[in-house]
């Protein structure tokens, strides 16, 4: 049962008149009962490329013969994912436009953006969590880094010499860069709309370092163009199993990860969501899918709408806590 005391529980409390109203429409009656009625539209509030857009565009290929209809995905990048999050918090709540919501929009921006625009808690509707992907530290394979060790003595033998990508300002790569440079001499931020551009500029050695969802990274490992130094999460992973975690490289207690899944406005009809929540549940327990996610540097668990959203406010807890700790502000 979910928590009556949880921002999610006070944000359906307090659209409570919303949903009784739009439940009493019989044109959204209407939609409940034949949805999806036309394509469904699937936001990625990010540029292509990144681990949220290869992530959402698994999922909406599978969905499409589940649900009957076409599954768009559209990429609305901008303001660390705010923009093409706002887009879905104001859309109709009849199923038909979704969210590929990732830790930085969900988890991050309400508390660091002063002006984000929207209220996960009252806006969006949690569905189904899709994975949780490590962070890959990743330097350019002509990089003289070849550890986390190497990077610190750098960053406290020239302070603000170093330079940091990340796929935009307060995002997971973000912080956990910051958190690193903690360790360390003082290291440049360059934000990037979107993991696309970061690792472009990383692959012409604009930048040094890049925090990235390792979905999008690792195929650039793989051909040898850029070098994997540690991973984010505390434990190393099935996807690269010789790579240290930043732990290990002698930073305790890092921890970090970028996650993804399906989100609704907030008065979309429960049908809706536990339909949605069904099929993505079930097209990632497909062994070839879980596979998938497993060697993109994903860790898999099926969640119902309630244990995801009890898992996002957890994340909105730790994400407190690492921007108090940082003291980075929105540039």
């Amino acid at each position: 049962m979910t928590d009556e005391r949880s921002p999610f529980a006070a944000g359906r409390r307090a659209a409570l008149g919303g949903v009784l109203a739009a439940l009493a429409a019989p044109s959204l009656a209407r939609a409940q009962a034949a949805w999806p009625t036309r394509p469904v539209q699937v936001i990625v509030p990010y540029a292509p490329g990144g681990t949220g857009d290869i992530f959402a565009r698994l999922i909406a290929e599978r969905l499409r013969p589940a649900l009957g209809q076409n599954v768009l995905v559209e990429n609305r990048s901008g303001a660390s994912g705010t923009l093409g999050t706002q887009i879905v918090a104001r859309a109709t709540a009849d199923g038909h436009t979704l969210l590929f919501g990732q830790t930085p929009e969900i988890a991050i921006a309400p508390r660091f953006l002063p002006n984000a625009g929207y209220n996960p808690a009252i806006d969006l509707m949690p569905i189904a969590l899709v994975a949780n992907a490590s962070l890959g530290l990743v330097v350019n394979a002509a990089s003289p880094y070849r550890s986390v060790a190497d990077l610190l003595e750098e960053a406290r033998r020239q302070p603000g010499r170093l330079t940091f990508a990340s796929s935009g300002t307060g995002t997971p790569g973000h912080f956990a860069a910051e958190v690193l440079s903690l360790q360390g001499g003082r290291m440049v931020h360059a934000p990037y709309r979107g993991a696309g551009p970061a690792l472009t500029d990383l692959l012409g050695r604009h930048v040094d370092f890049f925090f990235s969802g390792l979905p999008a990274a690792i195929p650039h490992v793989r051909d040898g163009r850029l070098r994997l130094v540690a991973v984010s999460t505390a434990r190393r992973i099935p996807a690269a199993p010789d790579t240290p975690t930043v732990q290990e490289g002698g930073v305790a207690g890092f921890d970090f990860s970028l996650w993804g899944g399906l989100f609704a406005p907030a008065v979309t009809p429960d049908a809706v969501v536990r339909r949605l929540n069904e099929e993505t549940n079930r097209i990632i327990a497909d062994p070839q899918i879980r596979d998938r996610l497993i060697q993109d540097g994903g860790d898999v668990v099926a969640m119902s709408p309630q244990e995801f959203r009890a898992f996002a406010e957890r994340e909105m807890a730790k994400y407190a806590r690492v921007i108090e700790a940082t003291g980075v502000r929105p540039e």
